[in-house]
């Protein structure tokens, strides 16, 4: 089985951040969002796997991901030049599966319970198709799945009333007929070929397709409130992890330190927390559910339920609060004597603020 990994989008929903920063990039405790998608891949054998990339942050994937040796597995690149929708993003991959199967991961996605459940259900059943499912709230949202006695028998795109609270999670997995089909789809309303209704024609014409409904979460991080969110349930399943020479003494719960990275005496860290390697913290006040990027420096500043990216430096004098906060790379945030208060921010790549 082979993996290919949907890169492409403007992440337009996460703005002012997708900007400067790929989304499919943004580091979820520790690591980028489409890393997880990547991992679940290899946990499941998967060794070639090819990525999608698009007009937007392409560079950065490849900078970033590479040929695959890192993770011991081979990594090649498909350039879907403009956003014509999930089918058709896969349907460039037919050369790349070369007959086989493989499946298809959207890598804004985070499952906790991986692939292999799915895996082992798409094969045991000798599937054509099958979907990943998950239980959801607002329904509406989402693509729909409904069943009758026990089969899947429709899919639905954001349904204005929907006749199940079944999501489609963005995991497909699939076999060469999948081709076939998009090469007969039509643009939808919104101009895209839609992944679901090339599955729908698979049901139609006859074809065997199952569904695996997941356990555990699943997060669709496509907004900021659902990147803080990932970022809160991936760090409630961290190990703690503190070097010895490091001041343990105002250190309490879950929290991972990395390799060269120092905190002070002065310094509360209340888990689940993650900070990154070569980070400095001082007379500070980190946590919890917060995350903080290799190289950083972080003074006098009390940060809570953020996610604080590669580079940064904080320095709040004592008297700065940072809350349900993203900042982005190589940023720059220093206090003035006049703020007094708690601050919420969405700060892009390489900003310098004085507050």
């Amino acid at each position: 089985m082979k993996g290919v990994l949907l890169h492409g989008g403007s992440g337009t929903r996460l703005r002012p951040i997708t900007h400067t920063e790929v989304k499919q990039l943004l580091p979820v405790a520790g690591k980028p969002v489409s890393q997880y998608a990547l991992e679940d891949m290899i946990a499941c054998g998967i060794k070639e796997i090819n990525i999608i990339v698009g007009s937007v942050g392409a560079a950065a994937v490849k900078d970033y991901y590479g040929d695959g040796s890192r993770w011991n597995v081979s990594i090649t690149y498909t350039h879907q030049p403009e956003p014509l929708g999930i089918a058709h993003a896969v349907g460039l991959t037919r050369n790349f599966a070369g007959g086989e199967p493989f499946v298809v991961y959207l890598g804004d996605n985070i499952l906790h319970s991986g692939l292999a459940r799915l895996k082992d259900s798409f094969e045991e059943g000798k599937f054509d198709a099958l979907v990943a499912l998950c239980r959801v709230s607002k329904p509406e949202s989402y693509g729909i799945a409904e069943l009758e006695d026990g089969r899947l028998v429709r899919l639905v795109e954001k349904p204005n009333h929907p006749r199940t609270n079944l999501a489609l999670v963005g995991v497909y997995f699939l076999r060469e007929s999948i081709f076939e089909v998009i090469e007969k789809l039509k643009p939808s309303k919104r101009g895209e070929l839609e992944i679901t209704e090339a599955i729908q024609a698979l049901i139609d014409g006859g074809r065997s397709v199952g569904y695996h409904e997941i356990k555990g979460w699943w997060k669709d991080t496509g907004t900021m409130e659902e990147i803080l969110d990932a970022n809160r349930l991936v760090l409630d399943d961290i190990e703690r992890q503190v070097a010895d020479d490091i001041p343990s003494q105002h250190i309490v719960g879950r929290v991972r330190i990395m390799e060269d990275s120092s905190v002070d005496g002065k310094t509360v860290i209340k888990g689940p927390c993650h900070i990154g390697r070569g980070t400095k913290i001082k007379s500070s006040i980190i946590g919890p559910n917060t995350s903080i990027g290799n190289n950083c420096s972080v003074e006098g500043v009390e940060i809570e339920d953020s996610i604080i990216m590669d580079g940064c430096v904080i320095d709040g004098r004592g008297e700065m609060r940072l809350y349900e906060s993203i900042i982005g790379t190589s940023c720059t945030i220093k206090k003035n004597d006049s703020l007094k208060k708690a601050s919420k921010m969405i700060v892009g790549r390489d900003s310098d603020i004085t507050l």
